[in-house]
């Protein structure tokens, strides 16, 4: 209880109906920052292309998740879908307001769990794809039953496509399961497609020769960035004003270099470091905050790298000071 009125007297400090740093992949936060409608363009068109696997790979906290989770609440804007695991998203905009011709219409899954043997895969996938089995159906009987419903997918203009989060952790049988899934076609197309998010190690993963059949195959890929540093306040701005707040930016300039110095651009570590400087200038009645905050929130943050600048500042101080000297010594 004590919490949530504190929570609300923060709220409330700051003018906010929700919290604008949470952790939550939350879509209506999504920013379009040049590396992730990169990465979203990417999706979108691959999607359209309907062919082969996608691969995304960025480093921790890059917001891989988030980006999964508005890719395919843009592909199912006003058409039925299924996700496995999913969270409802809110409406997102149009797949392609350029492209003339009507956007294909998908059934998609969400696999959040990459810690799936071959059978739990397949059963996985056959419940999204609403495939009646019996608990006793061994792999066979699964593949057959996934073909039958792929087709029924096809047969009723859907694409069929699957997104695998953390795919780096998947067991190599796993993914060659999903390539020979990705082998079933009719005479237009590909019956599935595989998108996979996963942390830079799965690049290292792909190289394994036992699935190089599948690296192969795979059609568009993307390496999502941080945030660039001129990035930095717009995306502030753009989750204060989701949260609804009423001004401009509650980050001085000063604030957010050292934000982002400390974070390096990485969106988690922001929206951390972020937060925890807000409760701090709520805590001394601030409406602001300072660089101050910012130092205050990354020394409890063990992430937080060390910010450069005063050590740069200090050291050209001593190279002037040194560089004066000599210069005085040289007169005399």
């Amino acid at each position: 209880m004590g919490r949530t009125q504190d929570l609300s007297m923060y709220l409330q400090h700051f003018g906010l109906r929700e919290q604008p740093f949470s952790l939550t992949p939350d879509t209506s936060f999504f920013f379009a920052g040049s590396s992730y409608q990169e990465a979203l363009n990417t999706l979108l068109v691959a999607a359209r292309n309907g062919e082969g696997f996608v691969k995304i790979v960025g480093e921790v906290g890059n917001g891989k998740t988030l980006l999964c989770r508005k890719f395919l609440a843009t592909l199912n804007q006003g058409r039925q879908s299924t996700t496995l695991n999913g969270v409802p998203d809110q409406a997102p905009p149009a797949l392609s307001a350029s492209d003339a011709s009507p956007p294909p219409r998908f059934i998609t899954a969400y696999i959040l769990n990459p810690y799936l043997e071959p059978r739990s895969l397949l059963l996985a996938l056959a419940e999204e794809f609403r495939v009646s089995l019996d608990k006793d159906t061994d792999q066979h009987q699964l593949l057959k039953g996934l073909t039958r419903a792929l087709l029924e997918c096809a047969r009723n203009g859907q694409r069929a496509l699957v997104c695998l989060d953390e795919a780096q952790a998947m067991p190599l049988e796993s993914l060659e399961v999903l390539r020979l899934l990705t082998n079933l076609e009719t005479e237009k197309r590909k019956l599935l497609q595989v998108v996979l998010f996963g942390q830079p190690e799965l690049n290292e993963r792909l190289r394994n020769r036992s699935i190089r059949q599948l690296r192969q195959r795979i059609s568009f890929q993307h390496e999502l960035k941080g945030l660039h540093k001129d990035e930095m306040e717009r995306y502030l701005r753009h989750r204060l004003a989701v949260a609804k707040f009423p001004g401009e930016t509650l980050f001085g300039k000063g604030a957010v270099g050292k934000l982002y110095r400390i974070s390096g651009g990485t969106p988690r570590l922001i929206n951390i470091i972020a937060h925890k400087a807000l409760m701090l200038a709520f805590s001394e009645g601030r409406q602001q905050v300072s660089s101050r905050h910012i130092r205050g929130a990354a020394a409890d943050t063990p992430e937080a790298r060390r910010d450069w600048l005063p050590w740069a500042l200090a050291l050209t101080g001593v190279a002037i000071i040194a560089s004066l000297g000599i210069a005085w010594m040289a007169l005399q």
